[in-house]
């Protein structure tokens, strides 16, 4: 047997026959198989394209996708490409995601200024419709988005029709936010389950399990699921949802006190892997970025809620400080389409970050002034503006 690098790691290198004599075999396991088409790829032998092209339609993803990573080399030729491409709607996502990737010329992005953005967003307080003013806000202009959208109904400033409606009004919002996320860059979304009381006594509550109906959305639009991290309170701070079944203790009538809340991480889902964004920093932007020893290792965050005086649901600062420092630069631009009290561009203004927010109610945006409007990074004071003045400035900045 010739031992190669491949073979090294894992990967040897069969005779020809041997391995078609493993693909056949009815008794080879997955990765018996995974190594017979990798060592028949390897000899980069076009007369073994057949053999490859067979295999790439296997019902075994993992087969197909190392007949795939063979058929690759050979992708100049015009047969072998046509048959690639056939296979770009394969039912198995990373086997499309690997064939839109080496195929489509067009998935290289432009974008020589990541780690910058633009001026006339930065330290910048929109009050209005989040939907109007992401209408003018440039692609790929954002680094990070950290939110918690309204619940669903259960303020007099997020009343919605039907909970589709507000399910499609989110998508509508989270959409946008990808246009104006720059590559790659990540969407933090904080939900949790939201219940509506009952109509009466004959009938029940309703419990909408937020968190998972908009995640199958956000993968439609482009968002590229992370990582799940779970906020937990402490216990006396979760509403007493329990007391009717430590009264009776009679099956089927048990209800936990909910205490959590999830922080859903998303990344624009990209061609170019996680080491292309950290190379668009400076060494020195790098390592004034490091995280410090203090982060949460696991995905439990055990962080207090928080109180404001105007806000009734607002961010912990701690829970903001945590997102923003382990999902941006310092002098990245983070956004909050919801900024509610403004605790994310607290935590920007603290991390030495630019942010951007938009507000619809005019009591909070005074309140995000009390919270952040002081001296900035650069000397950038905060400034709030009306929908029609961000249009104007958009324009005048374009």
């Amino acid at each position: 047997m010739v031992v190669t690098n491949t073979a090294r790691l894992g990967f040897p290198d069969f005779p020809v026959q041997r391995s078609i004599e493993i693909l056949r075999s009815a008794g080879a396991s997955t990765l018996d198989k995974k190594e017979a088409i990798a060592s028949i790829g390897r000899k980069r032998d076009p007369e073994m394209t057949p053999t490859l092209i067979e295999y790439a339609q296997d019902s075994n993803p993992e087969v197909a996708m190392q007949a795939i990573r063979g058929l690759l080399v050979f992708r100049a030729d015009p047969a072998v490409r046509e048959r690639l491409s056939q296979m770009r709607e394969h039912p198995n996502d990373m086997i499309r995601e690997v064939l839109r990737q080496e195929l489509d010329d067009s998935a290289h992005v432009d974008e020589d200024a990541h780690a910058a953005s633009p001026d006339f967003m930065k330290n910048v307080v929109v009050q209005g419709d989040v939907l109007d003013a992401l209408q003018r806000v440039p692609d790929r202009s954002v680094h990070l988005t950290f939110t918690s959208p309204p619940y669903y109904n259960a303020r007099d400033y997020s009343i919605y029709r039907s909970y589709d409606e507000y399910l499609d009004f989110l998508e509508r919002v989270f959409k946008d936010v990808h246009r104006v996320t720059k590559e790659g860059r990540f969407f933090i979304l904080n939900t949790s389950p939201v219940i509506v009381p009952r109509a009466g006594r004959k009938y029940s509550s309703r419990r909408y399990p937020v968190p998972f109906d908009i995640h199958a959305r956000l993968g439609a639009i482009g968002w590229e699921f992370i990582d799940d991290i779970v906020w937990a309170k402490p216990e006396e701070s979760a509403k007493n949802r329990v007391a009717g079944f430590e009264a009776n203790r009679k099956p089927l009538t048990y209800k936990a006190n909910a205490r959590t809340e999830y922080v859903m991480v998303y990344r624009k889902k990209s061609p170019k892997l996680i080491d292309w964004n950290l190379r668009q920093y400076s060494q020195g932007a790098t390592e004034q970025s490091k995280v410090s020893d203090d982060f949460e290792r696991s995905n439990v965050w055990n962080i207090p809620p928080a109180s404001d005086k105007v806000h009734s649901a607002v961010f912990p600062l701690r829970l903001c400080d945590q997102v923003v420092r382990l999902y941006s630069f310092v002098g990245d631009l983070v956004f909050d389409p919801f900024a509610g009290s403004g605790t994310l561009g607290k935590a920007a203004v603290l991390t030495d970050r630019y942010f951007f927010m938009t507000e619809i109610r005019e009591d909070y945006v005074a309140r995000i002034q009390e919270n952040v409007g002081f001296t900035l990074v650069d000397n950038r004071p905060v400034r709030v503006m009306g929908i029609d003045e961000f249009k104007s400035e958009a324009e005048r900045c374009h």
